[in-house]
């Protein structure tokens, strides 16, 4: 494992794109960036897919990321609208393949479950979790929560990357949180 690296995370969206940004050093991860992209001003569909190309291409060259960490869609109800966001991540991880830069997915269970122990916690907890254990100040949250679940796919993603054949170095997340007791903020 190189001593620094990039991590950026994406929350795809057709109405509002988050993303975050996580620089690791020592295999220590702390906040480079994070926001949002609004794309609800925009009414055609294949403009908003193309306004997420550039805006992830712009955050590559901004950033240099070694590895994207991408929520996958969940399965609902309206089939339309997994298809659009469907498109909305093929679009982003088609930028990333464009800068070969390696994609993992993870699930927004998975997410959640890996940031707060709770893979049904509600956003504003992700958030939350997100803050102490990467010691954001106050100022630096945004309200838009679109933001943070890009971060936490980042830190989803640097959390799973310590897992070597499956096997992890903690037993569960509570041995994680104890055995890393000087991240989360008291």
């Amino acid at each position: 494992m190189p001593k620094e690296r990039i991590i950026m995370g994406i929350d795809p969206g057709t109405q509002v794109m988050g993303y975050g940004i996580l620089r690791i050093v020592d295999n220590k991860p702390a906040l480079e960036a994070m926001g949002i992209m609004q794309l609800s001003k925009y009414e055609d569909h294949y403009l908003k897919l193309a306004k997420i190309y550039a805006r992830v291409i712009g955050l590559i060259e901004e950033y240099l990321p070694d590895e994207l960490a991408i929520e996958s869609p969940f399965f609902g109800k309206n089939v339309q609208s997994m298809l659009k966001l469907g498109r909305a991540q093929g679009v982003a991880m088609a930028a990333a393949i464009s800068r070969d830069i390696p994609i993992y997915e993870y699930a927004p269970l998975k997410i959640k479950m890996a940031i707060t122990g709770n893979g049904r916690a509600a956003k504003e907890q992700v958030a939350y979790m997100l803050q102490q254990i990467l010691h954001i100040p106050n100022e630096n949250m945004l309200p838009q929560l679109d933001a943070t679940d890009g971060l936490a796919a980042a830190l989803c993603h640097f959390y799973q990357s310590g897992v070597e054949n499956g096997k992890s170095e903690y037993k569960n997340w509570k041995d994680f949180a104890e055995k890393n007791d000087s991240r989360i903020k008291k």
